[in-house]
């Protein structure tokens, strides 16, 4: 049984929407700012694999749904979630809304993983800022769990 709880991080990134939207469909760019590898873009009904080489850890995300340039849904993890990526042109660029949703965990499991989606989708988009409007890879993904 999923709960209805979701965590939500956004960022406004002063880029098009056409280029913040690419930036998450295009492994060649996401690469610089998220995960470390994947097995293609992203593309409606496709599943694809993600990597980050430095833990050793590895993820298949389905996608599910893409509106290009406005949505895109997929599901991943263990157990599996369902993850939103929504964009919104504003006036000063591009609004990024990540929602993850449909844990079946509770109590004390339940609220680690509400930390850890909120904290890493927060990373995430922070990384995706200093790389779009500054072409800094900030290693913010690299650094976040230091191996030693």
């Amino acid at each position: 049984m999923s709960s209805n709880i979701y965590v939500e991080a956004q960022m406004l990134i002063r880029k098009p929407v056409e280029d913040v939207f690419q930036a998450f469909i295009n492994p060649e760019v996401t690469t610089n700012f998220w995960f470390t590898k994947s097995t293609g873009k992203l593309e409606e009904g496709k599943k694809v694999t993600w990597e980050w080489e430095m833990y050793g850890v590895k993820s298949d995300v389905q996608v599910h749904t893409i509106i290009p340039n406005q949505l895109i849904k997929t599901e991943w993890g263990d157990p599996a979630v369902q993850v939103d990526y929504e964009f919104k042109e504003m006036e000063k660029g591009t609004l990024v809304v990540i929602k993850s949703y449909g844990f079946t965990e509770t109590g004390e499991d339940l609220l680690k993983l509400i930390n850890d989606n909120t904290g890493g989708f927060t990373t995430v988009l922070d990384g995706c800022k200093a790389y779009l409007e500054h072409g800094i890879n900030l290693r913010l993904i690299e650094d976040k769990f230091p191996q030693k």
